[in-house]
């Protein structure tokens, strides 16, 4: 472009586009840093339980119910209905996945029954938005609000005398079948053990992958490409998410937007009971009042973190079960480590906003945030416990607070639609 062009009136061309696009090597090279960067909090500060297997195997068990809401909400949102009712179906599915494997003595049969759970929530919710035109967020808040109530109610009618159950709790539940890759256990474990640099790191990881999975788990982590595939690789999800970004163009090519808004919410609210289902059968091996502990809203915020995209929502829902596994494990310990590797990750952004953004503000900002971090960590010698339980729901707001400026939702996600509008 130049000054003569202009002056003439002659066309532009727009200036190529530089979006970053991340490719599959990248994401390799960028898990690899990862690694390397917690294997040298490791050995700085003793806290060998950040990389253990132990610890890899709990975050894996923690990722899965928020994956499984995150994924929920990705397919509302996507045909533009807000879900804010995630939590309200998970305790649904949490329910019903106790008393499906109950009934039939079988844990298979709870997973089906927790997915048909958290779908009648999804009907309601998609009867009150789509049918009806009701506010998203008031029909979501009633769903959560009526999800406790209703199990409430059918604890005390169904758990309450049963051996082992009551008004808040059901009997155990047949345990759930998990499979290992033979032969590599032993060796991983010896690795690990002898707390080398990077080495140990990586057999760790490998070994909590690897070993003793849950087939439930199997089962979610599939879920995330074949959510992928069908959302955009096949002429059903494209439809779905035509409706959810121009329902008023969709409509005009023949595409029926209750019919799609409709299926999109029901499948979001099995997988949402299919989270719940997952936490009263693996997690717990029994059904409690209050077990989804809020992670249905926790998903939904991997959902916005990941930008409505499966890959950047399974990110999001690794990144919070990890930090809820630490405190889990070594407690103040692991999370004293974290800052550290925290210190470094802002210290490497900034540096790249500087030198390839060339945002002078922002790098200033985020230095500093480095600068702070590092030093709440070299004045301390651990977390006091009484904050570690906190670690995963402060992750949830500052990784919110960084990812806000690049989140392009669904262009109608949360927007009433009426049949035959025209705007």
């Amino acid at each position: 472009m130049s000054a003569t062009d202009l002056a003439a009136g002659r066309p532009v061309e727009a200036p190529p586009n530089r979006r970053f696009k991340l490719t599959f090597p990248m994401l390799l090279l960028g898990v690899v840093a990862l690694i390397v960067l917690l294997s040298i909090a490791r050995v700085v500060t003793g806290a060998n339980d950040i990389t253990s297997g132990g610890t890899v195997s709990a975050a894996l068990g923690l990722a899965v119910p928020i994956g499984l809401a995150a994924l929920g909400g990705l397919w509302s949102e996507r045909a533009g209905v807000v879900n804010i009712g995630l939590e309200g179906m998970m305790i649904l599915g949490t329910w019903f996945g106790a008393w499906g494997a109950l009934q039939f003595d079988n844990p298979w049969a709870g997973v089906v029954a927790g997915a048909i759970g958290g779908a009648l929530g999804g009907a309601i919710h998609a009867v009150a938005t789509v049918t009806f035109g009701v506010d998203h967020i008031i029909s979501g808040v009633a769903i959560n609000i009526v999800g406790v109530g209703f199990t409430q109610y059918l604890s005390k009618l169904v758990f309450d005398g049963m051996p082992g159950g009551g008004a808040k709790q059901s009997p155990p539940v047949p345990p759930m079948s998990t499979l290992s890759i033979p032969g590599i256990g032993d060796p991983l474990r010896t690795l690990e053990a002898k707390h080398w640099f990077v080495l140990s790191d990586f057999a760790g990881l490998l070994r909590g992958l690897t070993q003793n999975v849950s087939a439930f788990t199997i089962l979610a982590i599939l879920l995330v490409p074949l959510t992928y595939y069908v959302l955009w690789r096949t002429a059903f999800g494209l439809r779905v998410r035509s409706v959810g970004e121009r329902p008023v163009a969709a409509e005009s090519l023949g595409v029926n937007v209750y019919l799609y808004k409709w299926i999109a919410v029901l499948f979001s609210g099995g997988l949402a009971g299919l989270g719940g289902a997952f936490l009263s059968i693996v997690a717990a091996g029994i059904y409690r009042d209050g077990q989804t502990g809020g992670r249905g809203y926790i998903g939904l915020a991997a959902m916005i973190f990941g930008n409505w995209r499966p890959g950047g929502l399974a990110g999001g829902a690794a990144l919070f079960g990890y930090t809820d596994a630490l405190q889990l494990r070594q407690g103040g310990t692991s999370v004293h480590a974290l800052l550290l590797v925290v210190a470094l990750l802002l210290a490497a952004v900034a540096v790249y906003q500087l030198v390839r953004q060339g945002r002078n503000k922002a790098a200033l900002i985020t230095g500093i945030g480095a600068v702070v971090v590092y030093v709440v960590f070299a004045v301390t010698d651990t977390v006091p416990e009484q904050f570690t339980s906190f670690t995963p729901y402060l992750t949830t707001l500052l990784v919110l607070s960084l990812a806000s400026q690049r989140l392009r939702p669904p262009a109608a996600d949360g927007i009433p639609y009426r049949r035959g509008q025209t705007t």
